[in-house]
């Protein structure tokens, strides 16, 4: 657990510029209603706000710093709750009636989903919903707040073989060289990765090939981990020079450090993860967290994230946008939706068909 304190910060705050409203009334950002003046003065009031999330804390420092220049008097206090256990503390402070958290971000989508429909979260259609898309968007509860798009990635002093272009190339390229890829090849593991599960649950409605991929994967003895920082230190090593379904967001800043690393947006689909957001009920701080949801949203938000190496999801921001993650996708870009399909994953019998075939196909 950390808090980030507000420090110089030299950007402004783009498109959320401040306007002046009469004396001793609070300012609202250009464009909000002029009631917004109400929720501002409360949120100052509270003066803090505290969000829970797995995001690591560089790339979540330029929203952070930004949030607290914009609304100065506001301190945010980032708690570093791993995803797969996001759910089970906010449940569980709600039935202490403790909660602790204001806002909670996690890229655990299906269970972000979960908590809305339990109850957990604030029902709270955001300032800047008109500027998000649809499908980043569920229950005027959470919203989608990064485009992440899921790669290859390998090191090219030691992966010699011509890589593959697609989810169905590197299935073959497995079945055809299994012996001489022994153990080279790494993943995610959806049993230990709440995010892998889902982007994995999303493979196998974007590609009837999924399942053959993962058996050729067994037969050439791939290894899982559960974590980007693990598939990272492994690829550059060279202990597994390729990996798949990767986080491109993560994979292009490493690239850029270690020429040794390459990103490739397979041919086919490229699925693009996400981080949803939103308020908790019965939130400590209900008055800044949604002045802290609605900065996340908006544009000066977005870059601040965006320029922090996690893609924005609106299209009118200058970093890393979804159109620019699209383009380098080849147009083939899937974004994980904020809807009912994400929670039909969690259903026992589904997930138990996921795993069963999951384990069959690594001859578990």
């Amino acid at each position: 657990m950390h808090a980030l304190k507000a420090v110089a910060y030299a950007a402004t705050f783009q498109s959320i510029v401040m306007t002046a409203i009469p004396a001793n009334a609070q300012q609202v950002p250009e464009g909000y209603p002029a009631e917004y003046s109400d929720v501002v003065a409360a949120a100052m009031k509270e003066g803090q706000v505290s969000v829970y999330s797995p995001t690591d804390s560089e790339q979540a420092e330029g929203l952070i710093k930004g949030f607290e220049k914009a609304f100065p008097g506001i301190a945010v206090t980032l708690n570093d709750v791993a995803s797969g256990a996001v759910y089970n503390r906010v449940v569980s402070e709600a039935a202490a009636g403790q909660v602790g958290s204001d806002v909670v971000w996690s890229n655990g989508l299906d269970l972000q989903l979960e908590l809305v429909e339990e109850g957990y979260a604030e029902r709270y259609r955001s300032a800047e919903a008109a500027n998000i898309p649809a499908w980043a968007q569920y229950k005027d509860a959470a919203y989608a707040t990064t485009v992440e798009p899921i790669i290859f990635m390998y090191n090219n002093k030691i992966f010699k073989e011509a890589p593959p272009k697609n989810h169905k190339d590197l299935a073959d390229l497995l079945d055809s060289k299994s012996t001489e890829l022994q153990a080279k090849v790494a993943t995610f593991d959806p049993e230990k990765s709440a995010s892998a599960y889902t982007v994995m649950e999303n493979d196998v409605i974007n590609d009837n090939g999924f399942w053959p991929l993962i058996e050729t994967f067994g037969k050439a003895k791939g290894k899982v981990y559960s974590s980007s920082g693990q598939l990272r230190e492994k690829v550059l090593s060279g202990e597994h020079p390729f990996a798949f379904n990767v986080n491109g967001a993560y994979a292009k800043g490493w690239a850029k450090s270690n020429p040794t690393l390459t990103v490739l947006y397979p041919e086919d689909y490229t699925i693009a993860a996400s981080r949803a957001a939103f308020i908790s009920k019965n939130a400590p701080h209900p008055n800044a967290a949604k002045l802290f949801l609605d900065y996340m949203l908006s544009k000066a938000g977005q870059k601040a994230v965006a320029e922090a190496g996690l893609p924005s999801v609106r299209s009118d921001v200058s970093a890393d946008n979804f159109d620019s993650v699209n383009k380098e996708a080849g147009g083939k870009l899937v974004p994980i939706k904020l809807d009912a399909a994400l929670l039909e994953g969690l259903q026992a019998t589904k997930r138990g068909e996921f795993f069963r075939n999951w384990k069959k196909a690594l001859n578990q």
